[in-house]
């Protein structure tokens, strides 16, 4: 079974992306920002991490730079779903190593669908 750390600093959107991953057969552990996903990644290894981009104490820019810089995530998909849109958000997700973007409110089943193409 695949293990996906969600991080978003809103319950109600951790919860609905946390429901909707473990309805599909993922473990989820979640976090509520990036400085607490890195204390969960430091105790357990994930096949992808689901990260909000707008969140108190560590982005999810600064989360991902951060993943990356570490040997265990250089590899890891990372996606950011977030409610920004801009290309140029966008093309710093990539700048910092994000394997995607998806904008909410997400489509559950696609969300789903894309994490079937990036985990293997």
């Amino acid at each position: 079974m695949f293990s996906i750390l969600a991080v978003d600093d809103s319950a109600s959107m951790r919860q609905m992306v946390s429901f909707t991953l473990k309805s599909a057969g993922y473990q989820v552990v979640e976090a509520f920002d990036g400085q607490d996903a890195l204390e969960k990644v430091s105790d357990k290894s994930f096949d992808l991490v689901l990260t909000d981009q707008n969140m108190p104490r560590m982005d999810g820019l600064s989360l991902t730079k951060a993943l990356r810089s570490s040997d265990r995530y250089r590899a890891t998909p990372i996606l950011i779903l977030t409610t920004e849109s801009s290309d140029q958000m966008k093309q710093a997700g990539r700048a910092a190593g994000a394997t995607g973007w998806l904008v909410k409110p997400f489509d559950p089943a696609k969300l789903v669908e894309v994490i079937r193409k990036v985990v293997r």
